[in-house]
Order: C-alpha cells, then sequence, then structure tokens
C-alpha cells in the first residue's frame, strides 16, 4: 500500500461480513478489495449521475447563469 491510502472501518452485520467472506473466497479475492471495488463503482454512478443533472440544470437555467455572470 501507498502512504496515501487510509482505513476505514465498516460496521456491518455478521450475516453481511460472511457474505463478503464467502464471495471473496469464491472469486479468489478479498473483502477489503470487494468492498473498495463497490465503493469505486458506487462512486463513479453517483458523479455521472449529478454530473448529468448539473448538465441538465444548467441547461435550463442558461439565461439566468449568463446575466449572473456578467
Amino acid at each position: 500500500m501507498t502512504s496515501d491510502v487510509n482505513a476505514l472501518v465498516l460496521p456491518m452485520p455478521d450475516s453481511d461480513r460472511a457474505e463478503l467472506a464467502d464471495l471473496a473466497d469464491a472469486t479468489g479475492s478479498t473483502p477489503e478489495a470487494l468492498a473498495l471495488e463497490a465503493v469505486r463503482a458506487h462512486l463513479r454512478r453517483e458523479r455521472e449521475r449529478v454530473g448529468a443533472e448539473a448538465a441538465r440544470l444548467a441547461g435550463r437555467h442558461a439565461g439566468l447563469l449568463k446575466r449572473l455572470g456578467q
């Protein structure tokens, strides 16, 4: 790991932790790697969703934004 990596404690029910461990074992991964992959996928989806919404709002309010920028 590099020095810019920080630990995150993720409390979860035992049943979820066991399912995560089983999936990691079945896929030859680790629970940490699977959790990191899931977080990154969620961040990508949210970044795209928020970006699309921002573009939609900017287009909808282009006139107002132009007037405010003057």
